[in-house]
């Protein structure tokens, strides 16, 4: 049975933009949730002002109160440089740096240029690559803008080929509004794969016009096998309009699973960390699967 690997970014971007913000300790209720469904990779945190951020304050403790594992991946999001040494001195083994398909999204998030947010992850990777620490690379907007507009496929194949090359661990394709429809999805990451192969890619999908599985599902039609995914649907990014939710963990678990993919994943204590997600926010939509799962597993517990 071939694999798939889901990684959960909940803790991070799912939180990012809630209106509630969860202490450390409730964060690192969420991620224990997570770890005890088989998650074995997951976005943890960021290191980045809380000022801008608020919900990431504490990224510190929340690393510092996870369990030790060899058999897990606990990444947290730096912004540039420095966020990468407060990352590393904390004690992160991986950290994601992010791309940008636009000159708009890299002044409304980092306030830098594109140029210098390249040039921030390529420093990253030098010093990454002395301190053994594994780094993702994620190209956000990488099909649009919310405010430059669509983004031309060259530019993105361009900065997968540059990171690649420079020895980035993995580059993440991000549909950061979630604009891109499944044949979009579908020319871009088969021309990825053809050229790359599909070891060091992934995608990151989030389901502002309900086509968040339907562009998962392209991706691993050609051949990606690693998919970012939040736990309840949670998501939003602050800095770009019209970002909503992630798609769900729970629903890409079960597609998968239904495909004959194997995750890893525990569909039933999965279901309960969708839960607790759910009332540690307040507002955590739930995956659109989450009542069919519940009445199914319910049906299954039972005999």
């Amino acid at each position: 049975m071939a694999s798939i690997i889901v990684n959960d970014v909940g803790p991070r971007d799912g939180l990012q933009n809630q209106r509630k913000i969860l202490s450390p300790q409730e964060r690192i209720q969420l991620v224990k949730a997570l770890i005890a469904a088989g998650m074995k990779h997951v976005e943890v945190g960021a290191f980045v002002s809380p000022k801008a951020v608020p919900a990431m304050a504490g990224a510190d403790q929340v690393l510092a109160g996870l369990p030790a594992t060899d058999h897990g991946v606990f990444t947290v999001l730096i912004p540039n440089f420095r966020g990468y040494e407060l990352a590393r001195d904390a004690g992160a083994k991986s950290v994601c740096t992010v791309l940008y398909g636009s000159e708009g999204m890299a002044q409304a998030n980092v306030k830098m240029s594109r140029e210098q947010a390249d040039q921030a992850t390529a420093d990253t990777l030098v010093q990454a690559r002395q301190d053994g620490i594994r780094v993702t690379a994620t190209v956000a907007v990488a099909f649009e803008c919310p405010f430059d507009g669509p983004v031309e496929p060259d530019l993105v194949q361009e900065l997968v080929a540059r990171f690649l090359q420079l020895g980035a661990d993995e580059v993440a394709i991000a549909d950061t509004i979630g604009a891109a429809n499944p044949q979009q999805v579908r020319d871009l990451t088969d021309l990825l794969v053809r050229k790359h192969g599909a070891g060091r890619l992934s995608c990151h999908f989030h389901d502002t016009r309900a086509m968040g599985l339907a562009n998962v599902f392209a991706a691993v039609e050609s051949g990606i096998r690693k998919f970012d995914a939040s736990i309840g649907g949670l998501g939003g990014c602050p800095f770009a309009p019209g970002a909503s939710g992630n798609v769900a963990t729970e629903d890409v678990v079960m597609m998968l699973e239904q495909m004959g993919f194997d995750t890893g994943i525990d569909l039933n204590r999965l279901i309960k960390a969708s839960t607790l997600a759910q009332n540690l926010t307040g507002t955590a939509p739930g995956g659109r699967s989450k009542a069919w799962l519940e009445r199914h597993l319910a049906k299954q517990n039972s005999k």
